[in-house]
C-alpha cells in the first residue's frame, strides 16, 4: 500500500483542469521513468470522453465474474470488508479493479448501485479491465469510468481480494498511487514530482504554443521550424537542469 505520501489539493485541482497528454509530456521531461511506462497501454478505454479529467488515489482489488463466489447467492455489492477498506483510504479515491478471469468482462461488477456507494465513500472514478453496466445512469451522474467494455449482467461478479498491487494494461497500480485520467486514458503521476508539474506544464505548453504559432503563421518555413526544434532540443535542457540540481543538492 502506498499511502505514505500524498499531494496537495492544489495539485489535484491542477490535474483535473489539465489533459493527460500535456501532463504526460511534462512527466517525460523529468526523466523519472521510461516513456513507454506509467500509463495503461491496452484493454481499457475512457467510457465517457466528454467528461473532464479526473484525479485521485487508487483503491485496488481483484474481481471475477465467470464463476460463483464461495458463498452462494451473495449479492454482488454485499461485500462489507471491501467497503470498509475503501472507506479507510484517504480521498479523493479511484476504485481500480483487475478482472482476473481468462475472459475479462463477462459480467460487470460496477454499475449504478456500486457507483452510488462509491460516491458516498468519497470515490471520484472507476478503472477496470472488466466491464461496466447501467451506462446511462453512470453517464447522467458524470462519473468517470475507464473499462474494457460493457455488459448487461453482473453475472457472478464478486471481489476476490483487495489491497494488493495489481496490473492492468501493463501498468502496476497499488493503493495510494495517484492516478490521472481523461478521454485519452489513465496514467500514474509520480508523487515525487507532482508538486513541480504546474510550472513544468507551463514551460512545455509555452514551447508547444510557439511551435503551433509558427506553423500557422504566414512566415512559416522549414528553416525556421528546424531552428525552433533545435533550440528546444526536445526538452532536453529540462532534464539536464534537473540532474544538475540533484547533483548540487546531494
Amino acid at each position: 500500500m502506498n499511502q505514505s505520501r500524498t499531494t496537495s489539493n492544489e495539485i489535484l485541482d491542477f490535474l483535473r483542469q489539465t489533459d493527460t497528454c500535456t501532463v504526460s509530456n511534462a512527466i517525460e521531461s523529468f526523466d523519472v521513468r521510461m516513456r513507454n511506462e506509467g500509463y495503461i497501454h491496452r484493454g481499457v478505454q475512457c467510457m465517457f470522453a466528454e467528461l473532464p479529467a479526473v484525479a485521485g488515489y487508487a483503491v485496488t482489488g481483484r474481481i471475477r465474474t465467470t464463476v460463483p463466489p464461495v458463498l452462494r447467492n451473495l449479492c454482488y455489492y454485499n461485500t462489507p470488508e471491501w467497503w470498509d477498506y475503501v472507506a479507510g483510504v484517504p480521498g479523493p479515491k479511484v476504485i481500480v479493479l483487475c478482472d482476473d478471469d481468462d475472459a475479462p468482462g463477462v459480467g460487470a461488477f460496477f454499475g449504478e448501485i456500486h457507483m452510488e456507494i462509491s460516491k458516498a465513500l468519497g470515490c471520484v472514478g472507476y478503472v477496470s479491465n472488466g466491464s461496466i453496466r447501467d451506462v446511462p445512469a453512470l453517464k447522467a451522474e458524470r462519473f468517470p469510468c475507464f473499462a474494457g467494455g460493457v455488459s448487461p449482467s453482473h453475472a457472478y461478479a464478486h471481489i476476490v481480494e483487495f489491497g494488493e498491487r495489481i496490473e492492468i494494461g501493463s501498468l502496476k497500480i497499488a493503493t495510494g498511487d495517484l492516478l490521472h485520467g481523461d478521454c485519452h486514458g489513465v496514467q500514474k503521476i509520480p508523487l515525487e514530482i507532482a508538486d513541480a508539474l504546474p510550472e513544468r506544464v507551463s514551460q512545455v505548453s509555452n514551447r508547444e504554443a510557439e511551435l503551433i504559432n509558427l506553423c500557422r503563421s504566414a512566415g512559416f518555413s522549414l528553416d525556421k521550424l528546424k531552428a525552433m526544434l533545435a533550440a528546444a532540443n526536445t526538452l532536453q535542457p529540462f532534464v539536464e537542469q534537473d540532474r544538475v540540481v540533484e547533483k548540487n543538492g546531494s
